[in-house]
């Protein structure tokens, strides 16, 4: 089978891994702004938009360079960490076009293609495929394919039209290329320039002692020539595989009592969290699969509200779903295996200095049990929602929902009463001026007189989410004469324009 390397190079990763995290890509890239990394002698430029680099900004350069030529340019720091871990998220992603995938430097990838081009319709459409999935998550990207790794390499860099080349013709494709798409060093390109050798055909004849003399072993233009031209070989090193975290107990004879099950998770579950620790992970999401004689499966799951790897607790979680379900041995089970199916960062962390673990873990662990005993539906657990109306500010989800929810946040909870109304009431005021404070209302047929009041505070409509008659909200902290107090706001304003004079609500009372 003849060998095919695909070469994805994405040009612009950072400046557009950045704008995609504003937000608002378009808006972001049409800014002058600049990604900067700390060099030796200041702020080097990592990346620029292209607004940017109209202005003369390039990447490599000093900033303080680039803002001699425009003193109006931004710049903010690179992540050049985020980028590697991006990078090799999408490597493990790009799996999906071919087993072995390698990191080619800090804004490439580098896969084998060989057999597998037909499955997607041809190599053009390979190519195409893979820009437009790039395209799809904002990142731009070039792609070609070729014998070896350095012609597709060059060709994805400098091949303009040119995305594919066969092993006959690589001499002739690349030779018109410059010398630079042989990967060499910037001081080796400068060298090959001043003696007139600009681009790759201009090395054939050239006698490799002459240069050896002016270039380091591994410098050497000619030996990259020939690996480019598949003369000398170029191996490609995929990336390391990642299994989920997994523990297997073979069976010698197969088993059909009914208890194997519970008796196998003593001898799985320690060497799981063993791994589980070794690799700084966290379990979500745990299944117990029976692998029985005839070929068929069974098995069990269970989910925790927050990563874990306590062999203890996630013996008691497992033991408690197969109290409830069970595992029917059918003809027998000859092995069985405990595998992580969702997992997340779990660092070790100091626990209090009296050996008590945190009140968080043991909520969590509380979680767990009674979604084992009641099931998930039954445990819930409130979230933030992204709204800025009180009523609409917080939701409910399962208790060990794996999903990414955030928790509600102290300060916005601190600023809401202490019970909070789940539809606002309407109630009667009296009040001297229309816009003015309230100073009597009635609510469920009893008077309260307002001695003391503290507002507005004004919250406008969400108006991706209401009609266009939705009004705006002027919220009162109120206390009446009898000290009991009140969140009671006013929706809307005279003369608004959108409906009669404004009504009153009820919304909490502070303890």
């Amino acid at each position: 089978m003849t060998r095919r390397i695909c070469s994805l190079w994405l040009p612009n990763l950072a400046i557009e891994r950045w704008a995609n995290l504003t937000g608002a890509p378009d808006e972001a890239l049409a800014r002058p702004l600049v990604l900067t990394i700390e060099g030796r002698h200041g702020q080097l430029i990592h990346a620029a938009t292209p607004a940017a680099a109209a202005r003369g900004a390039r990447p490599g350069g000093r900033l303080a360079d680039a803002r001699a030529l425009d003193p109006a340019l931004e710049a903010e720091p690179a992540d050049v960490g985020g980028e590697a871990a991006w990078l090799t998220t999408a490597a493990r992603w790009a799996q999906r076009w071919s087993p072995l995938v390698e990191i080619d430097g800090a804004h490439g990838l580098r896969l084998d293609v060989g057999g597998v081009a037909h499955l997607f319709g041809g190599e053009e459409a390979l190519l195409r495929d893979m820009e437009t999935r790039f395209a799809a998550m904002g990142i731009g990207a070039r792609a070609a394919i070729a014998p070896t790794a350095g012609a597709s390499w060059a060709l994805a860099r400098y091949g303009r039209d040119r995305r594919l080349a066969a092993e006959a013709e690589l001499a002739r494709v690349l030779a018109p290329l410059p010398v630079t798409a042989l990967r060499l060093s910037p001081i080796a390109n400068h060298m090959l320039v001043r003696l007139g050798l600009k681009e790759i055909g201009d090395l054939a004849g050239v006698p490799r002692k002459a240069l050896a003399r002016r270039f380091a072993k591994d410098e050497h233009p000619l030996d990259a020539l020939d690996r480019a031209l598949g003369r000398k070989p170029e191996p490609l090193t995929p990336l390391p595989e990642d299994p989920p975290p997994r523990a297997l107990l073979p069976l010698k004879e197969p088993v059909v009592h009914p208890e194997a099950a519970a008796q196998a998770l003593g001898r799985l579950v320690p060497p799981l969290a063993k791994e589980l620790g070794r690799r700084k992970l966290g379990a979500r999401h745990l299944v117990l699969t029976a692998y029985r004689v005839d070929g068929s499966l069974g098995e069990v799951q269970v989910a925790t509200s927050i990563p874990s790897r306590d062999p203890d607790h996630l013996h008691r979680l497992l033991s408690g779903i197969l109290e409830r379900q069970g595992i029917d041995p059918g003809f027998g089970i000859d092995a069985f295996a405990l595998e992580v199916r969702w997992w997340e960062r779990l660092d070790a962390a100091q626990e209090a200095l009296l050996g008590e673990p945190p009140a968080e873990l043991a909520v969590a662990a509380l979680i767990d049990r009674l979604s084992v005993r009641l099931g998930p539906a039954r445990v819930r657990r409130p979230v933030a929602v992204d709204s800025h109306l009180p009523e609409r500010a917080a939701g409910w989800v399962e208790g060990v929902d794996t999903a990414a929810h955030s928790p509600l946040s102290l300060s916005r909870a601190e600023a809401l009463p202490t019970r909070l109304l789940d539809t606002p009431e309407e109630v009667a005021v009296i009040y001297a001026t229309p816009e003015g404070l309230p100073r009597r209302f009635v609510w469920r047929r009893k008077v309260h007189d307002i001695a003391r009041a503290q507002g507005p505070q004004r919250i406008s409509p969400e108006w991706w989410r209401s009609r266009s008659t939705a009004r705006l909200r002027d919220y009162y902290k109120v206390e009446d004469t009898a000290g009991v107090r009140f969140w009671i706001f006013r929706e809307g304003v005279v003369g608004d324009g959108r409906g009669g004079p404004p009504p009153w609500f009820v919304h909490g009372l502070f303890s």
